[in-house]
């Protein structure tokens, strides 16, 4: 995984659970590219046909909040989001993201607008939106999480390193 994602911004707003992009009533007997196609629709109309591999999704507080359904990352990775940087994340979303290899950072989001430019470094903790402006230090991801994420996730870590151990 490359510790900087480029993308374009499709803001949501505040408390978007998990539900509203892996809402249970595609959920029977559907597969997850299916469920993908009507992600968000709810609170953004079309936004599933809008988005574009690579694009970043940019949320207010509490992104993810309401279960700890994994298949809600999986639906966000069939959609081919490159990474999320929202004010705040529900805690079991926020550690699925990255236990699925799906980049996810808590900071700052003012400013930031459907359409913009996004570009995130990850290891060095910085996150710009350069036609607006906005230059922004966020926490860098700690080198753990770093290694899990550019493996793919917390499995695929763990089959790259038969050998670990926790501390």
């Amino acid at each position: 995984m490359n510790t900087r994602i480029k993308g374009r911004v499709h803001v949501l707003g505040d408390n978007i659970n998990t539900d509203l992009n892996c809402s249970s009533k595609y959920l029977p007997g559907k597969d997850n590219a299916y469920v993908a196609q009507h992600a968000f629709e709810q609170v953004a109309p079309g936004f599933a046909s809008r988005f574009r591999p690579g694009d970043v999704i940019v949320a207010g507080r509490n992104f993810g909040i309401n279960s700890s359904r994994e298949q809600a990352v999986h639906i966000l990775r069939a959609m081919g989001v490159g990474g999320i940087a929202a004010h705040s994340f529900g805690r079991l979303f926020f550690r699925n993201t990255i236990n699925n290899g799906l980049p996810a950072i808590e900071c700052d989001i003012s400013g930031i607008a459907d359409g913009d430019e996004i570009e995130i470094d990850l290891a060095a903790g910085n996150l710009t939106v350069a036609a607006r402006g906005i230059s922004r230090t966020v926490a860098a991801l700690p080198p753990a999480v770093q290694q899990i994420l550019a493996a793919g996730g917390l499995i695929a870590y763990l089959r790259e390193h038969p050998d670990w151990q926790p501390a």
